[in-house]
């Protein structure tokens, strides 16, 4: 398990506790979305329906692969 420091929009520090497979697949999404893990981290907290961001980030990431997944399968 991985704490991480992030920064959300800028300007608001926050820490976000990963599973080192999840935050492997947030760093390879980061550099195939050619953002910052903290880009990534900004929009998952605006968009989040969960008070928990680490759940929130978590569910993003099983989210992207899946939709990564479907579209090779189609």
């Amino acid at each position: 398990m991985k704490k991480i420091s992030v920064l959300i929009a800028g300007r608001h520090a926050t820490s976000i506790s990963l599973e080192d497979e999840f935050y492997a697949a947030l760093s390879e999404i980061a550099k195939a979305e050619k953002v910052s893990i903290n880009d990534i981290i900004t929009k998952i907290d605006a968009e989040r329906q969960t008070d928990n961001l680490s759940a929130a980030v978590r569910s993003y990431i099983l989210q992207y692969y899946r939709t990564r997944y479907l579209k090779t399968t189609t």
